[in-house]
């Protein structure tokens, strides 16, 4: 598709405000402390053992490994890859809407898998909090939301952030960038 790849945990941020990502590369190296909320810190802590790779000992689990999905221009990481039971799973602190961002990034690492040659049969979310599981269908199972996660990677890569604005007030309320934001409608009245 492209030359240029993105992280996929931009597809949920795009999805939010694409000038969220913009203002994430920008605090880069600083002490994530100083600008993240609870909410990103609690969530960072509990991939803490997939991303260490210590989650599971079993050789048929892959955790934490780096994807490349080279048909969208996407990279990242998987959570966790049941091998032997083609079960791709991603983990959030505490799941209480499915957002079609978490979708997203879920069919990103789908067809990074599958392209790599793994035969990936079922995706499934996993909330920590509540210890609560939520399957997700397949692409091939979901076309419409296969083609909105495709329109997104495409409006992803043709962004051009001088000429976004952003006119939804409660995305700007939760949003932990509104104060350094010039385009920011939270304060609006």
């Amino acid at each position: 598709m492209t030359e240029n790849y993105y992280p996929i945990s931009y597809l949920n941020d795009f999805i939010f405000c694409p000038l969220s990502i913009y203002f994430h590369q920008l605090y880069g190296r600083t002490e994530e402390c100083l600008y993240q909320c609870t909410d990103q810190i609690n969530g960072k802590a509990v991939h803490a053992s997939v991303d260490g790779q210590s989650y599971s000992h079993h050789k048929e689990i892959l955790q934490g490994v780096d994807i490349c999905c080279r048909r969208y221009g996407l990279t990242g990481k998987i959570d966790l890859f049941d091998i032997s039971k083609g079960l791709l799973t991603e983990r959030k602190k505490k799941i209480v809407t499915i957002y079609d961002g978490y979708v997203f990034q879920l069919y990103a690492q789908y067809f990074a898998l599958t392209e790599e040659g793994f035969d990936v049969r079922s995706l499934r979310f996993y909330s920590y909090d509540d210890n609560k599981v939520y399957p997700i269908p397949l692409p091939c199972e979901n076309p419409l939301m296969t083609e909105k996660f495709e329109k997104t990677v495409e409006a992803l890569f043709a962004f051009q952030p001088e000429t976004f604005v952003q006119e939804n007030k409660k995305k700007c309320t939760r949003c932990i960038y509104s104060p350094l934001c010039d385009r920011s409608c939270a304060d609006d009245e």
